[in-house]
């Protein structure tokens, strides 16, 4: 084969490789060249979209934003709403506590104290408490008595402890026993006492006359604890 022969081959086959490559690239890759879209399909996509954006105002209308936005909105609210129920929650929590609040306690101030020798039990001594106030109030404990010059005070007898606190309303009275002697004349150190000073479990102090000759008191000395009823002071 000549030189000359070659060299036309050659040439034929660059020509054929370069009209494949200008093919190429005005190709899509899949044999048909890619012209854009049409008028009528641009026409479409435009309709589409001013379609689909008309019922995106009216919901940023309603909702008062984005899509996005009542999101946000939503949770802000729900937290705001959890909140104001626990606040609501400790208030009511506050509204329990003060309906619990005891009555006053009665003392000297706002009561009028007596004290009457009995004839049944022997060596008794009733102290009557009224309540001279407007609004009730709780006798609470025993008589604090101290009778003359005596440097202690009498013990309680546990057994005459109420089941209930005694509350006084406005004209009402409670009262106490109290054992002044032995009977039998068992008790040491006796003496006649012609004061009294009444103390209360809080407050003012009260004191009630005694009767002119006054009361001889021993070492069995002895009071109950603050009663409802006149009997109940009296039993022990």
């Amino acid at each position: 084969m000549s030189a000359r022969t070659v060299r036309t081959r050659l040439l034929a086959a660059s020509t054929v490789a370069l009209a494949a490559l200008a093919l190429t690239a005005c190709d899509n890759g899949k044999g048909v060249r890619d012209e854009g879209p049409s008028a009528a399909s641009q026409s479409s996509a435009q309709q589409g979209r001013s379609t689909t954006a008309k019922p995106a105002g009216d919901s940023g209308t309603s909702t008062g934003g984005s899509a996005a936005a009542p999101t946000k909105g939503s949770a802000k609210g729900s937290t705001n709403g959890s909140s104001g129920r626990t606040g609501n929650g400790k208030a009511t929590g506050g509204g329990t506590g003060t309906g619990g609040t005891r009555n006053a306690a009665c003392d000297g101030a706002n009561t009028r104290t007596s004290a009457t020798v009995v004839s049944r039990p022997l060596n008794h001594l009733l102290l009557t408490v009224t309540n001279t106030g407007s609004k009730n109030c709780d006798l609470t404990g025993y008589p604090i008595a101290r009778f003359g010059e005596a440097q202690s005070v009498p013990p309680v007898a546990e057994e005459t402890h109420p089941q209930a606190v005694v509350t006084l309303a406005p004209g009402e009275s409670g009262y106490a026993g109290v054992l002044l002697s032995a009977g039998d004349g068992s008790g040491g150190d006796g003496y006649t006492a012609k004061t009294l000073v009444v103390g209360f479990a809080k407050g003012a102090a009260s004191t009630p006359a005694l009767p002119a000759k006054g009361v001889y008191v021993d070492a069995k000395l002895t009071v109950t604890y603050w009663q409802q009823s006149l009997d109940d002071a009296l039993s022990y």
